[in-house]
């Protein structure tokens, strides 16, 4: 419990860091903008209550929406996706699954956590894009703003995991 607690707090620090200090500042054609501190969300552990994972998500928005000049923006779309989280995990794979866990390419499947991870940062996108923009004057350029940073952060994501899976296999 202690290790996975510690674990978190470290994944929160350097993934909302990296968020803050290099991933902010990079708007791909003013079009993708990576999101990598949902990684931190994506790997909280399963079975922990909805209200915790609420609370965390929404400390977790505010800390980015503090250093991003976007008031309350991630925050509301972090608690959404965090309301909802659970749900997704159960869609994907029943409820059979042990409490503790955190999803992971090793413990889920490559193919079925890659789903799971573009439903999540999907859900984000689109609640994050919506109140950003707050109007449909321009969808196809709202459109492609969440498609590509979607999937900008998927890809992300999944690299980060494919590097945490060879941590873990070499021990580390």
């Amino acid at each position: 419990m202690i290790n996975t607690i510690f674990k978190g707090i470290i994944y929160f620090i350097i993934f909302v860091s990296v968020q803050i200090l290099v991933l902010n500042n990079i708007h791909y054609l003013r079009i993708a903008t990576p999101f990598i501190y949902l990684y931190f969300l994506i790997k909280l552990p399963i079975g922990i209550s909805k209200s915790v994972t609420l609370i965390i998500s929404f400390v977790t928005g505010l800390t980015i929406d503090l250093f991003s000049n976007t008031p309350g923006m991630h925050a509301a779309a972090c608690t959404f996706v965090g309301f909802y989280r659970s749900d997704l995990i159960r869609l994907f794979w029943g409820k059979d699954l042990p409490e503790g866990v955190s999803p992971s390419y090793a413990f889920l499947g490559i193919s079925s956590f890659l789903r799971y991870v573009s439903s999540f940062v999907l859900l984000h996108h689109i609640f994050l894009f919506f109140i950003e923009s707050l109007t449909l004057f321009d969808p196809l350029f709202l459109a492609l703003r969440i498609f590509f940073s979607t999937l900008l952060s998927i890809v992300l994501i999944a690299i980060v995991e494919a590097f945490n899976m060879e941590a873990v296999k070499n021990g580390e």
